[in-house]
């Protein structure tokens, strides 16, 4: 922020942090203060009274309050409009560098086995699919904010690609809310998702190379790693691609993959029916052995997340563990909101016209 902006701050609204084009305030200001002054000198018409004297006596006043008033809302207005053409900008928020990050692909379970309300929270029991979009979701978030492009691959029966690698969180989010158990089928073909993970990792990177945007939101930069964080609350019982033969490609592309296992053993109640208000209770037993397999063969580490409380930490734990060398200084950058200013001037405005053609209109 310039001097001119550091002056301006203690009377800048709520949530604006400064102006990205504060040239327009030194260069306008001193106009519409100009302007404002010729209008306070300038003598409005008026018709020659004789009796000067008299009228005073009779309450008439010096100065002319009404029309005075008009002028200050006029201007005020005036300032609002040359201040949002000054780009106002929220609050400042850190942005990392984008050419040292991670391209980091996601792989959440969305089989049926996701339904189970085993999960805890405010209002009562949750499944594990709806805790799962909320830690994933803040650590995808997070992990933008880094720098790093993330990609996301959702599987049941099958994997498909919920959003490639890409540094635009909202998309990310929104691609994570649309995430629904049984979306991809009931059964968990672990082996394929972490298979189509490689892939996606591999096509973002060689597009990086061939200098285009590696996915929505990427742009060419070298890569920092590669990593892919599989989650899953089940064992592979669906796919062609054995869950060993995926590992082995990942570890040939020096691909590592954290697996994290969430669930507990033994029988839980599950959600169902068509608006998921019938409860069933099934056993779904987690394939601890095959996801500990994965991510020694990769390099990785296997978290195991037995209640809804531990799985918030375990992606801290990997947000800890994948940090990388930055090797640019984090930069500010705020979003522009015009909004108050436009509100001001547009307030400002009609309060002068109510005030003028309501409240004190004049009778010629």
């Amino acid at each position: 922020m310039n001097a001119l902006g550091s002056w301006l701050h203690p009377l800048l609204p709520p949530g604006v942090d400064g102006f990205s084009a504060p040239a327009w305030l030194a260069i306008l200001l001193p106009v519409a203060a100009a302007m404002l002054t010729a209008s306070l000198w300038r003598r409005p018409a008026a018709a020659p009274w004789p009796a000067i004297a008299e009228a005073r006596a009779a309450g008439a006043r010096r100065v002319d309050l009404p029309r005075l008033a008009s002028l200050l809302m006029r201007a005020g207005a005036v300032v609002a409009l040359i201040a949002a053409l000054a780009k106002p900008v929220g609050t400042a928020s850190e942005v990392r560098a984008q050419h040292d990050g991670l391209d980091l692909v996601l792989v959440v379970d969305g089989s049926g086995s996701m339904r189970a309300l085993d999960a805890e929270g405010r209002r009562g029991p949750r499944t594990r699919l709806d805790l799962a979009r909320e830690v994933v979701s803040r650590f995808a978030l997070d992990r933008v904010a880094e720098g790093d492009r993330v990609g996301l691959v959702v599987f049941g029966d099958s994997a498909f690609t919920q959003c490639p690698l890409t540094s635009d969180g909202n998309l990310l989010a929104a691609s994570l809310a649309r995430v629904e158990a049984g979306v991809a089928g009931e059964a968990t073909a672990l082996g394929d998702a972490l298979a189509l993970a490689v892939k996606r990792v591999i096509a973002g990177e060689e597009e990086t190379a061939a200098g285009k945007p590696g996915g929505t939101g990427g742009e060419a930069r070298p890569i920092a790693g590669r990593l892919v964080v599989l989650l899953t609350d089940g064992r592979s019982n669906a796919g062609s691609v054995p869950p060993d033969v995926a590992a082995a490609l990942a570890a040939f592309h020096r691909i590592r993959v954290h697996t994290v296992g969430i669930g507990s053993r033994g029988e839980v109640a599950m959600a169902g029916g068509s608006r998921g208000r019938e409860l069933h209770f099934e056993r779904h037993d987690l394939d601890a052995g095959a996801l500990r397999q994965i991510a020694a063969a990769t390099g990785g580490r296997f978290f195991h997340a037995r209640s809804s409380t531990d799985l918030g930490g375990v992606y801290d734990e990997i947000d800890q563990l994948e940090r990388v060398p930055r090797t640019a200084p984090p930069r500010l950058r705020g979003a522009p909101i015009p909004e108050p200013f436009l509100a001001m001037a547009g307030g400002l405005l009609l309060l002068e016209i109510l005030a003028t053609r309501v409240l004190w209109r004049g009778i010629p």
